[in-house]
């Protein structure tokens, strides 16, 4: 079974594991903004800071949330124009095996 990225964190220090859990639901909850729209921006973002895994997973996320393919390539739009075509090489990376 394939660890967690957190899971050494959770391990040494269980308190700093939840408040890091407590963060991620209280971003990552229905509101007025889906939770799709949220991971699009959640991707954006990780994109713009070059962490391949973390769009892989925000965009298999959103996925299941139910982003299309042309929603994904349409954040990546916006990344491209605010940050810089190094974000789009990031997202790249971490596309090539799921669209």
């Amino acid at each position: 079974m394939p660890k967690g990225p957190l899971d050494v964190i959770d391990a040494n220090d269980h308190d700093l594991f939840e408040q890091i859990a407590r963060a991620r639901d209280l971003a990552l909850t229905e509101g007025t903004l889906s939770i799709k729209h949220k991971l699009l921006i959640a991707l954006a973002l990780d994109a713009s800071h070059g962490a391949v895994n973390g769009v892989k997973s925000l965009a298999q996320q959103a996925m299941r949330q139910g982003a299309t393919k042309e929603e994904i390539m349409e954040t990546l739009r916006v990344v491209n124009h605010i940050c810089g075509v190094g974000s789009i090489y990031t997202a790249a990376a971490a596309l090539q095996d799921i669209l």
